[in-house]
């Protein structure tokens, strides 16, 4: 009993792991290693609390190692990600040269400020998080996009950019305005009271879970369609079917 209460918080710390290390990978410019990271945080992420339930060893513990792994995974490194993208728009360094001795006081560096908006969305995720923790409510369902999600979201624009080479696409992903339009959103998005479902099944019948069923299927086409660029797709059609569902249920 005392080694399974341990394993979903291994599997948090798992998550933890791979989360800095993208954080690492992001800072570099090497995006899809980053993103890799991400997902595999993700992944462990999900298998945690699923644990934590089919061995029945949930904990307060527990919960609040968990949001403090999803802070980088799905905190910080999409925050790194948006900051990385908005200072590509600006047309200017965004790093510290290699050579540590040469910047060692304020003035040798170069930190422009509109790509530091960016950042605002690891701001509001940590709020997300907070709030998370202290609602009872969201244990069946979600007020606002959960963090993995909106980092899927933001991770997905990178790969887009390199898997999915497109002139037009690229165009629009690196325009500074759809950048902060997309960051102030992703903000919104991750606090509004917006009541969205959560991929959890109480039972495997299609008449209680028809909507969970729906989705995973879209899911799978769009990736097989759109491949990456299905990833925004995806959320847009997470929150529509979560609003239809609010409605038809009320």
């Amino acid at each position: 009993m005392y080694m399974k209460q341990h394993i979903p918080n291994a599997l948090t710390l798992l998550n933890l792991l791979c989360g800095s290390i993208a954080v690492i990978f992001a800072i570099q410019d090497n995006f899809i290693t980053a993103s890799f990271f991400v997902f595999l945080g993700i992944f462990f992420d999900f298998f945690d609390g699923f644990a934590a339930r089919k061995l029945n060893v949930q904990s307060e513990l527990g919960l609040q190692l968990d949001s403090l792994a999803d802070m980088v995974t799905s905190g910080l490194v999409p925050g790194i990600v948006m900051y990385k993208l908005l200072a590509l728009t600006v047309n200017t360094s965004n790093t510290v040269d290699g050579d540590w001795s040469s910047n060692t006081g304020w003035l040798d560096f170069d930190l422009p400020i509109l790509p530091l908006l960016g950042l605002l969305i690891t701001l509001a995720s940590a709020y997300r998080l907070a709030n998370f923790n202290l609602d009872t409510e969201q244990q069946n369902f979600f007020k606002g996009l959960p963090t993995p999600a909106n980092t899927l979201l933001i991770v997905s624009l990178p790969l887009i950019m390199e898997f999915q080479d497109s002139d037009f696409i690229n165009g629009i992903i690196l325009n500074k305005w759809f950048l902060i339009g997309l960051t102030f959103l992703s903000c919104y998005l991750l606090n509004a009271n917006i009541k969205l479902f959560a991929l959890k099944f109480k039972d495997w019948s299609f008449k209680t879970n028809a909507t969970r069923y729906i989705f995973i299927l879209l899911c799978i086409v769009l990736l097989i369609t759109l491949q990456f660029a299905a990833i925004p797709t995806i959320i847009l059609l997470y929150i529509i079917m979560s609003v239809l569902d609010n409605l038809t249920t009320k």
